[in-house]
């Protein structure tokens, strides 16, 4: 590895790791209602918006109702949506000379519930199919509502797991509401001036006709870039304003807003570890959990740098090494301003989270370097995930872990002072086993039907099986990131795309939230010599070991039959 690549990732980890504890006791006064900086500018507004949706801020919600504002708030935004996209070429701002790519039925059900769920997965190509109006009122809505309302469901997981002998877990409406204003939106504004100081193009100028010195006609695309590439990431969506996404250099000018949009993705979640340990008065549970995300996310970044490093062993009589005349390394579908390191660094934060927001082709990794993205999604984004579901998801797999280990050390089951009995086991093993019957059995479907095999339109063998298996991995996942080489926009890649979205949104939020609340009502059990310690390094390495072997024992099968059985042919 060389020097750049080392001091670049050294940089994110270290920026990263001290904005942990600041960010996450501001998240945690946020959500206690505790006095912070913003009340001033936040607190009228807060009182507005209560008053006109006539909510009372003091009335606290059970599970059912929590989960279920959640889940009739996505569904409203995706039908309101799906609206705007159908209907756009009668709204402001469609230049139908350039918006040519038209928005079947099918796609405009697969774009309103991709951005209604985060996972932002684009079947289109931006620039010739979205208006500005759908980009900003559209999709850059949706990027915030359904980023906030997933650290919604995560603020009341963390309640519900910090509460005893109560029936509620917060108000659903009050909580989103301060996701909004405290969080996402001076998150944005501030972010949005930065890659506008960075070159990213704020504007709502029609498109740009230039000549080019042979005389051709270039269209080069304008709008509100800086806008919607902030909310994407600040949110953990993904997607891009342009089709070939974060790699455009609109959206993503230089290797200082490369560095910066990949912060943006990682820091609420990273953070929201400290919330945790906070909020259920115990700062070494959050402090363990970040360093288990933190040996995850260094273990893929070096395992997808050293397979692009070596540059693609097809080309033995080509110099691939690093110089100062060359980035060096496999920079098929890479941008030269990023070289293997951006890129490498890109990939694993936004496989690690729910934000598919690429700046390389993900398609041209080498085999290994494809399948370290594509396990970060099957292990369930447990590295830093997106809002709310990042933190619940490695909080339920270390109660796997207590269970586990309880069971072969002869421990009651308890985590954080609760006990784990039947109705708290039936939660989790919903939780955990929604992953793998969703994503194999929607793979199997697209490999065993004419449908599926019909989007292998350049690539077959265990590369074409790769793709499907990642498109549906990155569906469930709520990530977006896809092998360009699968033709994705088809009725039936649309339609079970969807499906995965869906389960992946609300199949996984549902169960946490039913365990949050069945830790609640628990009375908190004092520690006694018999109880497992949690806090500590020796348990941190047990949940590490867990995570990858339960995400083992799902998909080593299924990896054997494409990245590894591609890499070894």
């Amino acid at each position: 590895m060389d020097f750049h690549s080392a001091l670049q990732y050294a940089a994110f980890v270290v920026v990263a790791t001290a904005l942990v504890k600041p960010l996450g006791g501001y998240l945690a006064r946020v959500f206690s209602r505790q006095p912070s900086w913003l009340d001033r500018i936040c607190s009228p507004i807060e009182r507005l918006i209560y008053r006109l949706a006539r909510v009372d801020p003091d009335r606290e919600m059970g599970f059912r109702e929590y989960a279920g504002c959640f889940v009739l708030f996505g569904l409203s935004g995706t039908l309101v949506l799906y609206a705007t996209l159908r209907l756009q070429h009668f709204l402001p701002f469609f230049f139908p000379q350039y918006q040519t790519t038209p928005l079947t039925p099918d796609l405009a059900m697969n774009t309103a519930i991709s951005f209604s769920t985060t996972t932002t997965w684009q079947a289109y190509a931006g620039e010739s199919t979205m208006s500005y109006f759908s980009q900003i009122v559209g999709l850059g809505v949706q990027n915030f509502l359904a980023g906030a309302s997933g650290l919604a469901a995560g603020i009341a997981f963390i309640r519900g797991c910090a509460r005893q002998r109560c029936e509620s877990l917060g108000n659903f409406w009050v909580d989103l509401t301060r996701s909004l204003l405290w969080v996402l939106l001076p998150g944005a504004l501030l972010g949005a001036v930065l890659l506008v100081g960075q070159g990213v193009p704020m504007n709502f100028h029609p498109y740009t006709e230039a000549t080019t010195l042979e005389g051709a006609k270039q269209v080069i695309p304008q709008g509100p870039v800086a806008a919607q590439q902030i909310t994407e990431t600040l949110g953990t969506n993904g997607g891009g304003f342009f089709n070939v996404n974060a790699a455009h250099p609109y959206e993503n000018p230089t290797p200082l807003a490369n560095l910066l949009l990949m912060l943006s993705i990682v820091l609420v979640p990273a953070a929201l570890t400290n919330t945790f340990g906070r909020m259920v008065r115990q700062p070494r549970q959050g402090w363990m959990l970040y360093a288990v995300m933190l040996v995850l996310f260094a273990a893929g970044l070096v395992v997808t740098h050293l397979a692009e490093y070596r540059g693609n062993p097809a080309f033995r009589n080509v110099d691939q090494a690093y110089s100062r005349r060359q980035a060096g390394g496999n920079m098929e579908g890479k941008e030269t301003r990023f070289g293997v390191a951006g890129s490498v660094l890109t990939v694993t934060v936004t496989s690690n989270t729910s934000t598919g927001s690429t700046n390389a082709q993900d398609d041209s990794y080498r085999p290994i370097g494809g399948m370290a993205p594509l396990t970060n999604m099957l292990l369930g984004e447990v590295v830093f995930g997106g809002l709310g579901g990042g933190l619940y998801g490695i909080v339920l797999i270390a109660v796997v872990t207590v269970f586990l280990t309880g069971l072969m050390v002869g421990r009651t089951p308890e985590y954080l002072g609760k006990r784990i009995g039947p109705p708290e086991n039936k939660m989790i093993m919903l939780y955990t086993l929604a992953a793998p019957v969703t994503i194999l059995t929607l793979t199997a479907i697209a490999v065993g039907t004419k449908w599926g095999l019909a989007g292998l339109t350049i690539n077959g063998g265990p590369h074409g099986f790769t793709a499907m298996l990642l498109a549906y991995a990155s569906s469930f996942t709520n990530n977006g990131q896809t092998f360009a080489s699968l033709s994705a926009n088809t009725v039936f890649y649309n339609v079970t795309t969807a499906i995965a979205m869906m389960v992946g949104r609300f199949a996984l939020a549902i169960p946490a939230l039913a365990l949050a609340s069945l830790f609640a009502r628990q009375p908190n059990t004092p520690p006694t010599a018999g109880t497992l310690k949690t806090d500590s390094i020796s348990f941190g390495l047990t949940l590490t070991a867990t995570i990858l072997i339960v995400g083992g024992l799902s998909y080593f099968p299924a990896l054997t039959l494409g990245p590894i059985l591609e890499h070894l042919r």
